[in-house]
C-alpha cells in the first residue's frame, strides 16, 4: 500500500511527510511518498493533496506540472482511490473560489469558497490558531474523534456546502465555519490535521486505514 502525498510547490510538506509516515508505520499502512510525478500518483492507493496561500495560485501551481491533476482526478473520481485534501487542497475540491478573482474548483463537492465574516467584529481573519470541532454526520474516517476536540486553522477563507450532507465537522468563530468535508471516497479538512495533535493524528490513521 502506497500513500502519496501531492508535492506541486504550495507550502513545505516537511511536517505532513512525518505526520504520516508516523501513523502509517504505527498501523502498518505501507508506504508514505512525496511527489510530483503523476505516474507515480497514478499508482497510489491513497492520495492527500496539501495547500498553503491563496486559491488562484494553489490551483495554477499545481496545473503548472503536466500530468498531475489529471493523474489525481483520474485516480480519485474514475478508480475511487481514497482522497484527503487539506486546507488549500481541500477548497480546490469545491466548485468555485472568490478569493482575489472567481477561480474554478475541481468541481468534486458541490459549494464555493468565500471569505470568514465573524458576526463579531473582535475576531480578526485569518481564523488562526485552535478552535473546537463539532461533530455534524459520522463518518469512518472521523472515528474516535469527538465533538470538543481541538483542530489547528491558518485561513481566511472556508467552504460553503451546496448539501449540509456534505459537512462532516465544523467549529465555531462568529458564525459556522466548514472544518471538515466528505464525500463518497473524498475527504477534505480545512484545518491541518498534522498540526492537530491527538485528533489529528488519529484522523491520518483513519484515513490510512479506510476502505470507502
Amino acid at each position: 500500500m502506497t500513500t502519496v502525498l501531492v508535492d506541486y510547490d504550495s507550502g513545505n510538506l516537511h511536517s505532513a511527510e512525518k505526520a504520516f509516515q508516523r501513523m502509517a508505520a504505527q498501523s502498518d499502512a505501507g508506504k508514505v511518498i512525496v511527489t510530483s510525478d503523476p505516474d507515480v500518483v497514478a499508482r497510489a492507493d491513497r492520495i492527500v493533496l496539501p495547500g498553503d496561500g491563496a486559491f488562484p495560485a494553489c490551483k495554477k501551481q499545481l496545473a503548472d506540472y503536466t500530468g498531475l491533476f489529471e493523474a489525481i482526478e483520474d485516480a480519485t473520481r474514475n478508480r475511487a482511490v481514497p482522497f484527503l485534501g487539506i486546507c488549500v487542497g481541500m477548497q480546490m475540491m469545491a466548485s468555485v473560489s472568490r478569493e482575489y478573482e472567481n477561480t474554478d474548483g475541481f468541481g468534486w463537492v458541490g459549494g464555493e469558497v468565500v471569505k470568514i465574516e465573524p458576526s463579531d467584529p473582535a475576531l480578526k481573519v485569518p481564523h488562526m490558531g485552535w478552535n473546537d470541532l463539532v461533530i455534524d454526520h459520522p463518518h469512518p474516517v472521523l472515528n474516535g474523534i469527538n465533538t470538543g476536540d481541538h483542530a489547528y486553522f491558518v485561513h481566511s477563507y472556508h467552504m460553503r456546502l451546496t448539501d449540509p450532507a456534505h459537512l462532516l465537522a465544523h467549529c465555531d468563530y462568529g458564525g459556522d465555519i466548514t472544518a471538515i468535508i466528505g464525500r463518497d471516497n473524498m475527504i477534505g479538512t480545512q484545518f491541518h490535521p498534522e498540526k492537530s495533535q491527538s485528533a489529528g493524528l488519529r484522523l491520518i490513521s483513519n484515513f490510512l486505514g479506510w476502505r470507502p
